[in-house]
């Protein structure tokens, strides 16, 4: 299984919004790489739900229910959208902060590229990032 991080910045589209509603679709996204990302994703596939911009830090957790299909929000047709449900909410929000401390998580997408919206995380990232939630992996 591969595991996921996706952002939004919280007055777009919150962590309380998607608890809110439940099932969404992640819509938007308008980037190559982290399009191919949500191409990549399957049905049962867990992500990090991370709050970009203002609280710059992971707090919750979402799984991939439909795979990749046609962005409603995409006029031209060449953006994709996956559905997602609300699975968890950490017990303690991880920082942005808190992840660099951690030599551990280093080498995450999240450290080296945080522009990028949609990214895999390492197996082992996963359970750590968990852990720091307070959560089982």
């Amino acid at each position: 299984m591969t595991y996921w991080l996706v952002k939004s910045e919280p007055d777009a589209w919150s962590w309380a919004q998607q608890l809110a509603k439940g099932v969404e679709p992640w819509t938007g996204v308008r980037n190559h790489q982290a399009a191919a990302n949500l191409r990549a994703m399957k049905p049962g596939e867990r992500a990090f739900f991370y709050h970009s911009n203002q609280g710059k830090e992971i707090v919750g957790i979402v799984s991939v229910l439909r795979p990749a299909y046609p962005d409603p929000t995409d006029t031209e047709g060449k953006w994709v959208a996956v559905d997602m449900k609300a699975e968890r909410t950490l017990q303690v929000p991880v920082t942005l902060a808190r992840i660099k401390a951690e030599p551990a998580l280093a080498d995450i997408l999240l450290v080296r590229n945080s522009r990028l919206s949609v990214m895999p995380i390492p197996d082992a990232a996963w359970r750590k990032i968990c852990v720091l939630g307070g959560i089982a992996p």
